[in-house]
């Protein structure tokens, strides 16, 4: 075997197994990513409540309004409007919470002011 080209059948054989493996991979790692998510107790919690786009707008405009703008369509930092259209609910959360993306500021509202916070957002 040593030295010998590789059958055509074999080697047809191992691209579609390949093929497979990936095509079985992406959609597990897909819902691992969410299996992960929803299991974060905070964000359940979020999740879980009704929120008031009123009481979030409130709470928009205390902690967010001096950079995002009175309506959310940027200052210093960027327009928010038709953001639930680009992010996931998880991932305002996160992003609200996580202060990962500078030079916004980590924020840690009770699970009802996210809901409802989150329910504002999703409203632009």
């Amino acid at each position: 075997m040593d030295n010998q080209i590789t059958k055509p059948e074999i080697l047809i054989q191992r691209i579609v197994l390949l093929t497979l493996a990936i095509l079985l991979a992406v959609p597990l790692g897909f819902f691992g990513v969410q299996l992960v998510q929803a299991s974060d107790p905070y964000v359940k919690s979020v999740l879980s409540l009704t929120g008031n786009p009123v009481q979030g707008h409130a709470i928009f405009q205390i902690n967010c309004a001096g950079c995002h703008g009175l309506e959310a369509d940027g200052r210093v930092g960027p327009s928010l409007q038709a953001v639930s259209k680009h992010k996931s609910r998880y991932g305002l959360i996160r992003q609200v919470i996580s202060g990962e993306t500078p030079p916004m500021p980590k924020f840690q509202p009770s699970p009802q002011e996210m809901a409802d916070l989150l329910n504002y957002l999703e409203s632009l």
